[in-house]
């Protein structure tokens, strides 16, 4: 299937501001590279336009989340339980927007950016100032890379803003409670296990959540699961070809581009948020932001990844499955059967 014009240049827009955030959060040397790779997907990915009330959700998502993290981890971080629920809050707190619409980058980006963030502040020996920092600076660099991509690759057809439903209060209830709980439960897994190293494990389990039910989460999973295989595989390839020529920056640059635009082009023609094609733009996104160097080896932060990852999408969708059950079994949180689960 081909691409029409505004799906090749919002391809060329994935791709190249991806690859962009690459090239300089590795030539200014900075610290949590996955940032830099996966903020401007998501912006140019998630949404396939650009205006000033999206600009200001993601840079209001910023600036709450340091906030929040800040006072989080330093008021709370010897107190787990009370720490617990402060989370849930927050987590629900940002679904409610996203089961209602109008906010929902809003809350999906803090649902992502802080997840990650609480995850790797409670640990000792993160610096919380630059773990902060590097937030701020590369979702302000995401906005500019996002603004530069849409300055060189502009739709050549206005796009017609996708259909709104309204939603019942229970369903609106339903999807706010499994999300939260289920986000919040993903967070005391990776905190109790000790599982620092399982980024991407961390990140699938909160963006199949974005399917807002647990029927939209199950085959997001599998999407997924698909996507992060053809990652990981893709990634594989890429560091045969390199072998032991990963300091030649140009040539990972041109191998890193061909897989994101690869990886975007399903992304668009699949027409939905977290699917095979996210999926694999994301998994190179965090392989090459966090594991390429020319001391550093592709194939066992693969492996890894994909192993993970797996567990975790299959845990995820069981508690999602039971929680969805018990929610139904309440009238002010049950599904109507004449609409669908997913927004």
């Amino acid at each position: 299937m081909a691409l029409n014009e505004n799906g090749l240049r919002q391809c060329l827009r994935v791709a190249g501001g991806g690859s962009l955030g690459f090239i300089v959060s590795q030539l200014m040397g900075w610290n949590y590279g996955v940032f830099f790779t996966v903020f401007p997907m998501f912006l140019l990915g998630m949404v396939p336009i650009l205006n000033g009330h999206i600009v200001r959700q993601f840079l209001a998502n910023v600036s709450v989340n340091v906030l929040e993290v800040s006072l989080v981890v330093g008021l709370l971080k010897h107190m787990p339980v009370v720490m617990t629920l402060v989370v849930l809050g927050m987590f629900l707190f940002r679904f409610h927007l996203m089961a209602r619409g109008p906010l929902f980058l809003y809350g999906a980006n803090g649902v992502l950016t802080l997840s990650i963030l609480l995850h790797f502040a409670s640990y000792p020996g993160v610096d919380l100032s630059d773990l902060l920092a590097s937030n701020m600076v590369a979702s302000a660099l995401a906005v500019l890379i996002a603004m530069l991509m849409h300055v060189l690759f502009p739709d050549v057809e206005p796009r017609q803003p996708p259909p709104r439903a309204a939603k019942p209060a229970a369903q609106i209830r339903h999807e706010t409670l499994i999300g939260g709980i289920t986000a919040t439960l993903s967070f005391v897994v990776f905190q109790v296990l000790d599982l620092q190293g399982s980024l991407s494990a961390q990140m699938a389990t909160i963006l199949i959540l974005f399917a807002l039910g647990y029927h939209g989460a199950r085959l997001s999973a599998g999407k997924r699961a698909i996507g992060t295989l053809l990652g990981c595989n893709l990634a594989l390839v890429m560091q045969l070809l390199l072998f032991s020529q990963s300091h030649h920056f140009t040539l990972v640059i041109l191998l890193y581009w061909l897989g994101l635009m690869l990886f975007a082009r399903e992304h668009i023609l699949e027409g939905a948020g977290s699917g095979i094609g996210f999926g694999g733009l994301t998994t190179l996104g965090i392989l090459f932001g966090q594991s390429l160097g020319p001391e550093q080896d592709l194939v066992y932060s693969a492996l890894y990844r994909f192993s993970s990852m797996s567990v975790a999408l299959v845990a995820t969708v069981l508690v999602m499955a039971c929680l969805h059950a018990l929610l139904n079994r309440w009238p002010p949180t049950r599904l109507p059967d004449h609409l669908p689960e997913t927004s």
